[in-house]
């Protein structure tokens, strides 16, 4: 980029002070935030771009979320209800699912970062994300992610910490100092984990975000007096982008569903079934962990659903400006503007009659110029092209998709309801067998 110099005259030193320009000022910024992702997702584990990072992210991984509670609950958190309340049973069973939902997070967004690069996965780099243009939107966007990760992994945890700390308090171990070990090491593990777990959904946020800003922006595209082959040209390209997000998230979408699922059955299951009194104890893991899961879940239907939704409102933003500018145009206007839509003279039909009407004309009611062939030709292909370019878009609305079924309300509404049907089979199954 250019290098702007303060000018100086004559008398002057002939020495020139470089300025940052602002091209260079929304790049470093945008560098620094990027910077600051990349560095949040090395910490956790997610950037495993070598032999060594990939060995290191995957034995932390192991000994945090994994052996350290696992050892915890096993063999240093023994208590004398523990049996009696089946506590040790519950957090076992919590675990297991926990554990699953962060590997599935881990592994999908691992693999994706280090075939790509964390740019290129995030479609930000100069051949796909008009940096000059989004830099601003981007930076917002990235600090988003950072909120959304901070808002529900604090309150979570705040949760998780009460509940450790009642459990310490009605079920004592052998000694104080060792209750409170395990309970430090305990939400130390645990808060690693939702945090692997929900910064995967946070990135898939991120990511569709980000096509939204280019989306929201392809509506002001139309504004322009631009040709129609560059407008499905633009459209070609935001609709493959969407293809290759969904082509690099749907497994990392199904795998985090079906887990989820089957955990929420597995906690209903366990909560019904149990024959003895169910208390913040014996039953707050469940509580805890099913919400964090469902929080993950819903963060990523619902920007699964955003970035459709605003795929396909493309051809309704589109259908509205091919109406407006047909209907700018009055029978004279459209012959005397031809091909130049949206020019000044359609704006002022009153100019038009002033020049085209003599006063013998005037005299005439019913006068009405006729149009040359000429003329009439390049209004109907200008009229033709707008309307086959909107044919186009309501025909291919695009969208985030999973093996062909587009993640939009209509799927989400078919998913809600089929989770409902299912927690209620299950509720009737095992409330029945209680008090049979």
């Amino acid at each position: 980029m250019a290098v702007a110099y303060p000018q100086t005259d004559n008398s002057s030193s002939t020495t020139q002070i470089p300025l940052v320009s602002e091209d260079q000022e929304d790049e470093a910024h945008l560098s620094r935030s990027l910077n600051h992702l990349e560095t949040f997702l090395r910490v956790f584990g997610f950037c495993q771009y070598s032999l060594l990072s990939l060995i290191l992210s995957w034995l932390s991984f192991l000994l945090l979320a994994i052996a350290l509670p696992a050892i915890m609950i096993k063999y240093f958190s023994y208590c004398t209800d523990c049996e009696k309340y089946q506590i040790n049973t519950f957090e076992i069973q919590v675990l297991v699912f926990q554990s699953l939902v962060a590997t599935i997070s881990l592994a999908c967004i691992s693999h994706n970062l280090r075939k790509y690069g964390a740019r290129k996965f995030l479609f930000v780099d100069r051949f796909h994300g008009h940096l000059a243009q989004f830099r601003d939107e981007y930076v917002k966007k990235i600090n988003g992610f950072f909120r959304l990760v901070v808002i529900w992994v604090l309150p979570f945890l705040v949760l998780k910490i009460i509940r450790e700390a009642v459990r310490v308090v009605h079920a004592p171990h052998h000694s104080w100092g060792q209750s409170v070990a395990v309970l430090i090491a305990l939400v130390v593990s645990w808060t690693y984990s939702i945090t692997v777990y929900l910064s995967g959904c946070a990135l898939f946020n991120l990511v569709c975000n980000f096509q939204v800003i280019h989306f929201e922006n392809y509506g002001k595209l139309l504004e322009r007096d631009l040709d129609i082959t560059q407008y499905i040209e633009e459209h070609i390209r935001l609709t493959h982008y969407l293809s290759k997000i969904s082509h690099r998230f749907r497994i990392f979408f199904i795998l985090e569903l079906l887990v989820v699922t089957a955990s929420q059955i597995v906690a209903i299951f366990q909560t019904t079934w149990h024959s003895e009194i169910l208390n913040l104890v014996n039953g707050g893991d469940f509580v805890i962990s099913s919400i964090v899961e469902l929080v993950g879940l819903i963060i990523s239907l619902h920007a699964a659903a955003k970035i459709t939704h605003r795929a396909q409102g493309t051809g309704s933003v589109a259908a509205k400006w091919h109406s407006i500018v047909t209907c700018a145009y009055d029978d004279t206007s459209q012959v005397e503007t031809g091909s130049n839509c949206g020019s000044s003279e359609a704006a002022n039909p009153g100019h038009l009659i002033h020049i085209n009407y003599s006063e013998s004309d005037l005299e005439a009611v019913d006068y009405v110029p006729v149009p040359t062939t000429t003329q009439l030709a390049s209004y109907m292909s200008t009229y033709h092209k707008r309307q086959s370019f909107v044919t186009y878009l309501q025909s291919n609305p695009g969208g985030f998709s999973v093996f062909g079924w587009r993640v939009d309300r209509t799927l989400i509404n078919t998913i809600f309801f089929l989770e409902i049907s299912l927690v209620l089979f299950v509720l009737g199954k095992t409330i029945t067998i209680y008090h049979s």
